[in-house]
């Protein structure tokens, strides 16, 4: 059946081309972090597993979200490893890492994240789709807030505070 939305076909498939990458991103971070919610260890176990698992939970939760964005848009959403290893820039870590590698990562996984998404919001601004802008424009904003407390535990004084995470 034909769609009529007031966005083009055209433009629908390149607003979902943005968006299968921002899938592909989000999906690497979530199983990165639940990857490493599953392996952390060292002194500062308790606090990160639970942060991690924290985490990984809200981003599965938001998968779907922008896997439903992308059927109503017309497409269908890619839903295989082997699909989101080619469109992320998010690659799956092979080995146990420190803590402190482990946090590094996650970091630049959600920084990653927010520009792939920042992209993904100058897409749909300039093609009208000011819904997947928003929801866009929301993950941003917590994949930040994700970076900035995963970042916190690598800030110098932090180890005495909270645990050294720098010792792992």
């Amino acid at each position: 059946m034909h769609m009529d939305t007031g966005i083009s076909t055209e433009d629908r498939a390149k607003i979902v081309e943005s968006l299968s990458t921002v899938l592909a991103d989000a999906y690497m971070l979530y199983l990165k972090t639940h990857n490493f919610h599953w392996n952390v260890t060292g002194p500062m176990f308790s606090t990160l597993h639970v942060m991690f698992e924290e985490q990984y939970t809200e981003q599965w939760n938001a998968l779907d979200d922008i896997a439903e964005r992308i059927r109503s848009l017309g497409h269908f959403a890619p839903a295989t490893y082997k699909r989101y290893a080619e469109l992320s820039s998010i690659t799956e870590e092979p080995e146990v890492l420190s803590a402190k590698e482990m946090i590094r990562q996650l970091v630049e996984g959600n920084e990653t994240l927010v520009r792939t998404l920042r992209a993904g919001v100058k897409v749909s601004d300039e093609l009208d789709d000011y819904p997947t802008a928003d929801m866009l424009t929301a993950r941003m904003d917590v994949h930040e807030k994700n970076a900035w407390m995963l970042r916190s535990f690598l800030e110098q004084g932090a180890g005495a505070q909270q645990g050294d995470a720098s010792s792992d």
